[in-house]
């Protein structure tokens, strides 16, 4: 049976009461070196903490060996970040979706690494959301229905080379069969206009940011 995991990286959260309702909806839960912070707070103690714990507390490391978190600690000098190494493992462990909380934050080169190195999950066919109270990011590969709102906000940004056969239905800028490059992206600002907005990619890999809050 392949699985729900949620990693819990280190960057922004926002309202952790949001989190706090969602937790009941995973199979397994690695957190990501300071994510078990975040953890500690919402009182999850998770299966895996996974990095070189230069950015766990003291305190919240000790909480997490008492109450049985597995620990996998890797070296500080090493060729992949805790992120990378705690999606590894999620696959490793017979993931089929892998739900991400605070892979995006002010760390921009941590946040474009996180979406890019997850795209290759999403094309072996695990899904990946990077999920927050305002913003969500799913990884396409093929088709999604989008779980949006009229008037929503939706960007899509190309995740590699490009994307062909992209098709767009229910959106105010519609797309049909098109071609989108990494080098020149221009997908960006779209609005939800129809239910069920459908996304579509025949080759590639999409972000489809959902910002679920109002965008000027």
């Amino acid at each position: 049976m392949r699985m729900r995991f949620l990693i819990m990286a280190n960057g922004d959260y926002g309202d952790i009461d949001w989190y706090r309702r969602q937790v009941g909806r995973f199979d397994r839960i690695i957190c990501v070196d300071g994510g078990a912070g975040r953890a500690k707070k919402m009182g999850i103690v998770p299966d895996w903490i996974v990095g070189d714990m230069d950015s766990i507390a003291g305190a919240d490391r000790r909480h997490m060996e008492e109450a049985g978190a597995c620990f996998k600690v890797f070296p500080p000098e090493k060729d992949f970040t805790d992120t990378q190494l705690a999606l590894e493992l999620a696959e490793k462990e017979g993931a089929g979706e892998i739900v991400v909380w605070g892979g995006t934050g002010s760390r921009l080169d941590h946040t474009l690494s996180n979406l890019c190195s997850a795209s290759s999950f999403a094309l072996k066919g695990i899904k990946v959301i990077f999920d927050s109270p305002a913003l969500t990011i799913h990884l396409v590969k093929d088709r999604l229905v989008l779980p949006g709102d009229l008037g929503d906000t939706v960007s899509l940004i190309v995740l590699g080379d490009r994307a062909t056969g992209v098709s767009l239905k229910g959106f105010r800028y519609p797309l049909e069969g098109a071609t989108l490059e990494g080098n020149w992206q221009w997908a960006v600002s779209n609005v939800i206009t129809g239910a069920d907005p459908v996304i579509q990619v025949s080759s590639g890999v999409l972000a489809v940011f959902h910002y679920k809050e109002c965008v000027p």
